[in-house]
């Protein structure tokens, strides 16, 4: 059964009415194993949570930041958002025959994995744009919870709504219990996973910040839709990220995660608040999920292993760190 991310860590009402003392439970992280990493996060919780502590934040500033794809859920053998988009592109290619010839709703059609991943965030986003043009964002989300509903993984065989991290949504949990607000940077389009994160991960959908699909006002008896257009408005990537932290946030993360050089920037900006810590989560686990780092097509993580050992970001070892990967299956 998938665990609610809002229910998982039990904090009691007696502890949130006591001093100023961080709320956390008798282990807020039960699926991180007892690691200096562990021990870390919640010291850091506590240091800035403490209104006495020299490091203490005010709520308001209290910002966390973590990417999606192999960071809050599986990413392997490619982005969720890319598999959606291939299964339409496949349903509606009789309406569109210049799609044989257009990528890269050609790689689609083709099963063209390596063209896909080259074209990185644009060309997913563009896939999910040009496969709902004229529909509303309303309309997008419903097509992609309708899909959710009985797409499954190829190898792991579970719907991709449970194929997110016990652990980070325990983190997730543990963070908004002390008053953090949580944010997915995501380089997905804002409207797939608007779709579904809140009822995932608890995560609203004004805090959802990621790619854009180009879109249109449209006012009909007096009532304004926002369609979709084909095209790609905004691919949120790279520096991207750190540039539309500042401009929806407006604040610096003070805690980050990502799993990518693709999250390196973001995590950068962090490094620019006084008190701040970042983590990078490393796919090392083959047998319970995927092992790749450097050479994998999709979440390539190379940069990333050097400049967190050089400025002192942590890395979470998945086969390492983690008791459980994912939540229990759903009877």
């Amino acid at each position: 059964m998938l665990i609610p991310a809002t229910r998982i860590a039990q904090v009691t009402i007696a502890a949130a009415l006591l001093g100023n003392t961080p709320l956390l439970a008798a282990d807020p992280l039960p699926s991180w194993k007892e690691t200096p990493l562990k021990q870390s996060l919640i010291e850091f919780v506590t240091k800035v949570t403490k209104e006495d502590s020299p490091d203490y934040v005010p709520p308001a500033e209290r910002i966390a930041a973590f990417d999606n794809d192999g960071t809050l859920c599986s990413e392997q053998p490619m982005y969720t958002q890319f598999i959606f988009g291939q299964d339409k592109v496949k349903e509606q290619a009789a309406a569109h025959p210049e799609w044989k010839e257009k990528q890269p709703f050609k790689a689609a059609l083709e099963d063209d994995i390596a063209s896909i991943g080259e074209s990185e965030v644009k060309g997913l986003t563009a896939i999910v744009a040009g496969t709902h043009v004229g529909r509303t964002t309303e309309e997008l989300q419903k097509s992609v919870n309708d899909w959710l509903a009985t797409a499954q993984h190829p190898t792991l065989k579970r719907p991709y709504t449970e194929l997110v991290y016990q652990p980070m949504l325990e983190l997730l949990s543990y963070l908004r219990a002390n008053e953090f607000k949580t944010y997915i940077v995501t380089g997905s389009a804002v409207e797939f996973l608007r779709a579904w994160a809140e009822r995932v991960y608890g995560i609203p959908p004004e805090r959802i910040i990621g790619s854009n699909v180009e879109t249109a006002v449209v006012v009909k008896d007096g009532v304004a839709r926002i369609e979709i257009a084909d095209g790609v408005a905004f691919a949120n990537n790279k520096s991207g990220k750190a540039l539309l932290i500042d401009r929806v946030i407006g604040r610096k993360p003070i805690l980050v995660f990502g799993n990518s050089d693709g999250d390196l920037d973001m995590m950068r900006l962090a490094a620019g608040a006084k008190n701040h810590w970042a983590g990078i989560v490393h796919h090392t686990d083959g047998e319970r999920e995927f092992a790749y780092d450097s050479e994998s097509l999709f979440g390539r993580l190379k940069a990333g292993l050097t400049d967190a050992e050089k400025n002192g970001w942590h890395v979470v070892d998945m086969k390492n760190d983690w008791l459980t990967v994912f939540p229990p299956a759903k009877q």
